[in-house]
């Protein structure tokens, strides 16, 4: 009996990768989900880019935003950055962290392509990005007025994106801070 188990172990193994993989056929690679999500910004202290002082989770408090993980070595950042810009002038508040990069390639960039920041968190180690659970840039997370984060979005932020699912939730949370 054994020798014919041993004939059929290999089918098995076949049988069950078979099904894990056709099932990842559905499944969006873009959705990347978040433990992080109904939780607030994890305590950091880390300076700005353009100044001297030490942001921390508190400089999120008082409005809802986004906080959107940026780099200079980014190619799709440079995609989403004049989107950003656009959100940004139609008061849409936007948080910097600038992610295992060079400060001065990064204030060259905002000096080249506009800053549509609040402010910019410099993460040169990637420890907040760690915290954050970034498995690269851009990634963008929606912060409410008490720092807590409502969703994470994986990849270049555009107008489909803004419309179809950040700006729904951005909406309701704005109107439950007013209430």
């Amino acid at each position: 009996m054994a020798p014919r188990l041993k004939l059929f172990l290999p089918l098995l193994v076949f049988a069950v990768l078979a099904i894990f993989l056709f099932r990842g056929l559905w499944l969006d690679p873009r959705e990347v989900p978040s433990a992080l999500v109904g939780r607030p910004v994890p305590e950091f202290s880390l300076p700005s880019l353009t100044d001297a002082r030490q942001l921390s989770p508190v400089d999120f408090s008082g409005q809802v935003g986004l906080l959107n993980v940026w780099a200079t070595w980014c190619p799709s950042c440079r995609v989403e950055h004049p989107y950003l810009a656009q959100l940004a002038e139609a008061g849409v508040p936007i948080y910097g962290l600038n992610y295992k990069d060079q400060d001065t390639a990064a204030l060259q960039w905002l000096q080249e392509l506009g800053d549509p920041y609040q402010f910019n968190i410099v993460d040169r180690e990637g420890s907040l990005g760690l915290d954050l659970g970034v498995y690269g840039a851009p990634e963008t997370y929606l912060i409410d007025a008490f720092g807590i984060i409502h969703y994470r979005h994986v990849g270049v932020v555009d107008e489909g994106v803004w419309r179809s699912t950040l700006e729904p939730l951005y909406t309701r949370l704005k109107a439950r801070r007013v209430q």
